[in-house]
């Protein structure tokens, strides 16, 4: 097997100034940040980097930076979803430009009454257009459409269907395509962090957590406990896992908690794109007292293993 893509991959932040441009200093700041974490691979312009709300430009320039940051050091697998067939297949050739080499593609979405026969036609002509890797992504509270197994593994046929990223949380689904793909070079992905140390123990080969990089040493360890198939260790850091989880649904927006969380670093702003509502001061205070908590109780474990 030749796996390209695996282990914790973080849906990363977009950083903007008050003219809601990259904040490109910072931006790179905070992907240096995470290589040198030991991340061990970056997704860039997806819905937790708020690519939607960008403009085409800054949207694009989100991932030019993503590509020139991180390469040859960690891979990069950017967001060029979109509402159409050939708005997508355009997106990858901007990329393609770039020098980008995994395209990360959902079902369109807007459009009413997407099927799955649809989204596989969706997927075929992309290939045929384009020369990247391509991770197919499911997420249907943003599509509309969760995508079946059958789906996956139909999409899987094409040339440079390189993996699957599932935020869905249908997890009897994941395990069945877990079971379909073992021994493949295919990259399982589990989005939702809750079913991340249950999906290593039994087969995957990731996981894409938002948190990540506010403690890549966390996630690190836990992906190599679940890695090495260890029940209990791994099972202990899902614990950890859940907690930080936690930090998400501290506000209505877990982006905006994602983005506060993770200025505390110090390399980046805490501002969100219009017309979402930014974080209270009261928020704020809370994400920093768990933060700590967090990061208390990690030392406390490590020192325990020990």
């Amino acid at each position: 097997m030749n796996k390209k893509y695996y282990g914790v991959i973080p849906p990363i932040i977009t950083p903007v100034d008050a003219y809601e441009n990259v904040d490109e200093e910072g931006f790179r700041l905070l992907l240096e940040h995470c290589i040198k974490g030991g991340l061990h691979g970056m997704f860039v312009a997806g819905s937790n980097g708020e690519t939607m709300a960008l403009t085409q430009k800054e949207r694009d320039n989100a991932i030019r930076i993503a590509v020139e940051q991180c390469r040859d050091r960690i891979p990069v697998m950017a967001g060029v979803m979109d509402t159409s067939t050939r708005r997508v297949i355009e997106n990858i050739h901007k990329f393609e430009q770039l020098g980008g080499k995994c395209a990360v593609i959902t079902s369109i979405f807007y459009a009413r009454h997407t099927s799955q026969d649809e989204t596989i036609r969706h997927f075929e002509q992309i290939v045929k257009e384009t020369n990247v890797d391509i991770m197919i992504y499911n997420i249907p509270m943003f599509t509309g459409l969760a995508l079946t197994a059958n789906t996956i593994k139909e999409i899987a046929k094409f040339d440079r269907i390189v993996g699957y990223k599932d935020s869905g949380g249908n997890f009897p689904d994941f395990q069945q395509l877990l079971t379909h793909f073992e021994g493949s070079d295919f990259s399982m992905l589990q989005g939702t962090t809750a079913y991340a140390m249950a999906s290593m123990l039994l087969g995957a080969d990731g996981f894409v957590p938002s948190i990540a990089p506010l403690f890549p040493k966390l996630f690190v360890e836990a992906y190599e406990a679940g890695r090495s198939k260890n029940i209990e260790l791994a099972m202990k850091y899902d614990v950890l896992l859940r907690e930080t989880s936690k930090i998400l649904g501290m506000t209505k927006n877990a982006t905006a908690a994602n983005k506060f969380a993770l200025s505390t670093l110090g390399y980046t702003d805490k501002r969100i794109i219009a017309p979402q509502d930014p974080i209270k001061e009261e928020e704020e205070k809370n994400i920093i007292a768990k933060i700590a908590e967090i990061n208390e109780k990690h030392e406390t474990f490590r020192a325990s293993l020990q």
